[in-house]
């Protein structure tokens, strides 16, 4: 997983644009809970009919917007309608790679279309770049904001990237998120399933959307260690499941578990008998648990974390910082990282973190993050 950060692209018409992404996790109802409609359309009749229409249409219609996710991430993604005066936006729209979602329904007049898309947390910080040129507000959960420029109590500003979706044969209008790889389905589907291996534990490296002996023998395995039938990877529902295992503590490998309220950043090293690479940061939510990509079969395993707040500043308890680590000195930086060589941290523009040593000899550990 590491050393593979894509840069995501909306693909259309032959044009390729950068789009934001986020990684906290959100859900994936389209619909605008009945008990705020009342309040919302108060708020929404000066809108114009595109924006008020984009933020309450449930019925099915014609010429709907379309995105389609070819990345080998499952993705969450919000939609921005900028009409005239008014800008509103409305997410989460969760999205399996190899598979469409619509965002929008009837007829699109809007003066600009805008979408910000992030990754689920369990892919850890930021595995897909942030960047955009319109700052909307966004909620943590499901949500719906009409006048989405200025962020209200519980709300947060995002950027977002304007998209000109292509029309279909069938009059329908689609934008493709994609990577530098540029998977086609097949593949998107395929890489998406080898990273969830690898961040279980199972060597399905590399990560490049090509079916072989390796990957289906990980496979073969992780579904032997689930109890699950191998018919289940053509359910629609098999990254849910994927992704459920994987945020489960395993007999096997190096599992950290969140028992905090708090968001926790860690980082995992592994020494082979010839280098020590340490790689990070993974990000793991509140009472959630994640396996780290250690392959093969390391001398020494070694761990660090740390507990953030919503703006990633260390959470400090009794003056000290919240983390969880040991004696070992070995080199981090602020944004992900992998690194090979863990001599002289600082005169590298590198951190060095006390890591603490992790005894697998049972076969298997499980980290647990708790409060003091």
């Amino acid at each position: 997983m590491a050393g593979l950060v894509p840069a995501i692209q909306v693909l259309f018409a032959g044009r390729e644009e950068d789009v934001d992404a986020r990684d906290k996790p959100g859900h994936d109802d389209e619909r605008t809970p009945r008990r705020h409609r009342s309040a919302l359309t108060r708020i929404l009749t000066p809108l114009p009919a595109t924006v008020a229409s984009f933020l309450f249409s449930s019925a099915p219609a014609h010429a709907d917007l379309k995105l389609c996710n070819r990345m080998s991430y499952v993705i969450e993604a919000a939609i921005g309608i900028d009409d005239k005066a008014a800008t509103a936006t409305r997410g989460w729209f969760r999205i399996d790679p190899a598979t469409c979602r619509v965002v929008v329904q009837g007829a699109l007049t809007a003066d600009r279309v805008l979408l910000n898309a992030r990754a689920l947390g369990v892919y850890g910080a930021s595995p897909i770049p942030q960047n955009g040129t319109d700052t909307l507000c966004v909620a943590r959960d499901n949500f719906v904001i009409a006048a989405a420029r200025q962020c209200r109590t519980g709300q947060m500003p995002a950027q977002f990237t304007q998209i000109t979706p292509t029309k279909t044969d069938d009059g329908h209008l689609v934008a493709y998120l994609a990577e530098d790889s540029e998977y086609d389905d097949e593949q998107a589907r395929l890489a998406g399933i080898q990273r969830l291996l690898v961040i279980a534990g199972y060597d399905a490296a590399p990560i490049d959307g090509v079916d072989g002996p390796k990957t289906q023998s990980a496979l073969a395995a992780f579904l032997r260690s689930r109890g699950l039938a191998s018919d289940i990877v053509q359910s629609p529902n098999f990254f849910a499941t994927m992704i459920d295992a994987v945020q489960k503590p395993s007999p096997s490998g190096l599992t950290w578990c969140n028992d905090t309220p708090h968001k926790v950043m860690a980082a995992v090293a592994t020494d082979d008998g010839k280098v020590v690479t340490s790689r990070g940061w993974y990000r793991i939510d509140p009472g959630k648990c994640l396996h780290p990509d250690v392959s093969g079969t390391p001398k020494q395993i070694y761990s660090f974390a740390e507990a953030v707040d919503n703006d990633n500043r260390a959470i400090r308890i009794r003056d000290k910082p919240l983390n969880w680590g040991g004696g070992v000195q070995l080199c981090t930086r602020e944004s992900k990282f992998e690194i090979n060589e863990q001599g002289d941290c600082s005169t590298r523009g590198l951190a060095a973190l006390g890591f603490t040593t992790v005894d697998m000899t049972s076969g298997g550990k499980t980290l647990r993050f708790a409060m003091p």
